[in-house]
């Protein structure tokens, strides 16, 4: 049989208290594509953050929840077509795709399980080749004007396409389209928000987005946004002051909160916030909250700090406080999402080396300590 180079992430000891896991490059079998199948070669790909999940094996080891003990992770980035199985209509030798990782899909078009991830027996792109439902594979433009390097972050782009387009909805359901001044959306997470601020701005918006790190409160000021400097705030995080023991904590989060809230208000003509894009959670929430202006939209894609949150009910009625909560985005919608991207140049660009094969274990490191300048750290399988 056939085999391909990996990196791949082996299953924890069910004996043992399960550690953070470790890629090791190995040869794993590869098959011929059957009826309605392609093989491809993984040409770029974009780190997530469901491949650190698996690697620190939180909040599941997801190769035992698959029954494997072997998984291949990477969920998104650009492949080529190098041959089809038989009834495979569309695609050619050659071709350059985005490979759209939905390992199930509902009714209405939601993945249900990811492939390279929790969808059994799926592939994933830290290999040298694979195997593919021709369904997932979304060629690219003809002749695009952007390169794959470009192209390889699309799931970021096309989760914040999807839930922009629900959020901007539903504040508009309890609004008019008469604006005194360009309402304010504000957003703390990474390269899905930034993504979405972007859209904001050519809807018209004001737009501002909050990060500790100097390169990228540079990269957000190029881009249009105001920068907001999480480091003028240290002590916002409402769970870590109350779980520190420490008498002043709370005292400090609610100075912290209250400049942090007096600054929105600044930027929004005192409002506050009428969208807030919110994808880390946890112990930011509270002043989330705060921030929001009266009929506006607090938004979220993401959990990053905190699967858990909690709200005061009455508080969130009277303030008509509307809350979005998605995931990634509508099969039916990737065509559509791209043919934006091409026509508007909604891409990223990308200011980073992109990371070697090879150095794939450096680059999983790297980023689990979240030294990336970058919201798109990128990788190359093949050249």
């Amino acid at each position: 049989m056939a085999t391909t180079k990996a990196w791949v992430l082996h299953a924890a000891d069910p004996r043992a208290e399960a550690t953070r896991g470790q890629l090791t490059l190995e040869q794993i079998p590869l098959r011929r594509p059957e009826a309605g199948e392609v093989l491809v070669e993984p040409r770029i790909g974009c780190w997530e953050a469901n491949m650190e999940h698996a690697i620190a094996r939180h909040p599941v080891d997801v190769a035992r929840q698959r029954g494997e003990d072997r998984i291949v992770l990477g969920t998104c980035g650009v492949v080529r077509v190098l041959a089809t199985g038989s009834g495979v209509s569309g695609l050619r030798e050659g071709q350059e795709c985005l490979w759209i990782p939905f390992g199930a899909i509902d009714e209405n078009g939601y993945a249900e399980r990811i492939a390279a991830y929790d969808a059994p027996g799926s592939p994933g792109l830290l290999s040298g080749r694979f195997v593919t439902a021709a369904r997932l594979l979304l060629p690219l433009p003809e002749d695009s004007r952007y390169p794959a390097e470009r192209w390889a972050p699309f799931a970021r782009y096309f989760t914040a396409w999807d839930n922009w387009r629900v959020a901007l909805r539903c504040w508009q359901a309890q609004g008019d389209d008469h604006w005194d001044e360009p309402p304010l959306v504000l957003g703390w997470g990474g390269g899905v928000v930034f993504a979405q601020l972007e859209l904001a701005r050519r809807a018209g918006f004001r737009t501002a987005m909050v990060s500790g790190r100097d390169s990228r409160l540079a990269g957000i000021a190029a881009s249009g946004a105001t920068p907001i400097d999480r480091r003028e705030f240290p002590d916002l995080d409402h769970d870590a002051a109350k779980a520190s023991g420490d008498p002043d904590a709370l005292d400090r989060y609610a100075d912290s909160r209250d400049r942090f809230v007096e600054r929105v208000r600044e930027l929004s003509g005192g409002r506050g916030a009428s969208i807030f894009l919110d994808n880390l959670g946890g112990g930011l929430h509270r002043v989330t909250l705060r921030s929001l202006a009266r009929e506006s939209v607090l938004s979220t894609v993401g959990w990053k700090h905190g699967m858990r949150l909690s709200n005061m009910r009455a508080v969130e009625c009277i303030g008509r406080h509307i809350h979005v909560h998605t995931h990634a985005w509508r099969f039916q919608d990737c065509r559509r999402i791209r043919d934006v991207q091409e026509s508007t140049g909604w891409l990223p660009e990308i200011t980073e080396p992109v990371a070697s094969f090879d150095a794939i274990p450096q680059l999983a490191d790297a980023y689990s300590r979240d030294v990336f300048d970058s919201y798109f750290p990128l990788y190359e399988v093949n050249a």
